[in-house]
């Protein structure tokens, strides 16, 4: 028996008469005929009643009947998935992303989509890491970078990196007596007129987690949830502040802005790309991943994304991190 024979027992069912189903099959009748006493010999059962009315099938039958079906739609299934596997990777998938993430990827990657997957839609989108969480969760978006998983522990999710934090100042507003550039202990910016995000963001709950585990009081005198308005006041000389280094490459590769590293202690936060172990995954999706992997790879290589990758770049997988 073959899957032929079981879609012409298909067919008898949905016709209900061996006429009918030889038209559907576009068969001879009398060929079906012999199909259906093959295979009924083959089997040692009768399967299909004759009568005036019609053709039916035995309770024999119906159990075939419900085999056949599986099996063809298996067999459905299987050509699907192999003829897609046979085409070009196409398709949508919707990315969502951190501003400070967003400042050195989303650019890189869509050009690098552009050229590897030219079948591929990248529609890459803008938000804080809550709101990126609840796109996840909500099919939203098919994948997100997020800086932490809490709240996000069941998420299918890659260790991408490891950024620390800068400290950020104008350049001809340097506040310390150390020489402009040069590593900054935490606690001589205990004085310093910082604008930060709000105490919600998650930012700001690094900085201060750091700070109070120190014993260091931080001078929050201005809170703005808006990277960009941020980085204009420190531009300005009207304040200073702490960032991931991604956040602020435009403005101190343009002069405007002057880093430093924070050091005693460092403060690093993780960088994860996830998505949701709800949604299968599309082949477009899995290209963009291992394509993000490739880019944050080759940014962190040329100093463009600082930080230390958690993934083996030869591998493209996650990889124990280095001892410090």
């Amino acid at each position: 028996m073959d899957i032929r024979q079981l879609r012409y027992i298909i067919a008898i069912a949905q016709s209900g008469s061996l006429s009918e189903a030889a038209q559907k099959l576009n068969l001879a009748q009398p060929s079906l005929s012999q199909h259906l006493s093959n295979m009924e010999d083959e089997l040692g059962l009768k399967l299909v009643v004759r009568s005036p009315r019609g053709s039916s099938l035995t309770p024999e039958g119906r159990v075939l009947l419900g085999h056949a079906q599986d099996i063809s739609a298996m067999m459905t299934r299987c050509m699907s998935e192999m003829k897609e596997l046979s085409a070009e990777v196409s398709g949508t998938v919707r990315f969502g992303m951190p501003p400070s993430s967003s400042m050195v990827m989303s650019v890189p990657l869509a050009e690098t989509v552009r050229v590897d997957l030219p079948r591929v839609r990248l529609r890459a989108s803008e938000a804080m890491s809550g709101f990126i969480k609840t796109w996840v969760e909500d099919e939203t978006v098919e994948i997100g970078l997020l800086y932490n998983l809490q709240g996000a522990e069941h998420f299918l999710s890659t260790h991408v990196m490891d950024e620390e934090l800068y400290f950020f100042s104008a350049p001809d507003a340097w506040p310390l007596k150390t020489d402009p550039g040069t590593p900054v202990p935490l606690r001589d910016l205990e004085r310093i007129e910082l604008v930060l995000p709000g105490e919600s963001h998650g930012l700001r709950r690094i900085i201060e987690r750091a700070a109070q585990s120190n014993g260091i009081a931080l001078n929050v005198v201005t809170e703005l949830d808006a990277m960009t308005q941020i980085k204009e006041l420190v531009a300005r000389g009207s304040g200073f502040s702490i960032f991931a280094p991604a956040a602020c490459h435009d403005f101190v590769e343009s002069g405007r802005l002057l880093k430093a590293p924070i050091v005693d202690p460092v403060i690093s936060r993780p960088v994860y790309l996830v998505r949701n172990p709800r949604v299968a995954q599309s082949r477009a999706c899995a290209a963009i991943e291992a394509l993000t992997l490739k880019v944050a790879a080759d940014l962190v290589g040329r100093g463009i994304w600082e930080g230390r990758l958690a993934f083996d770049p030869a591998t493209l997988t996650p990889a124990p991190l280095p001892p410090s």
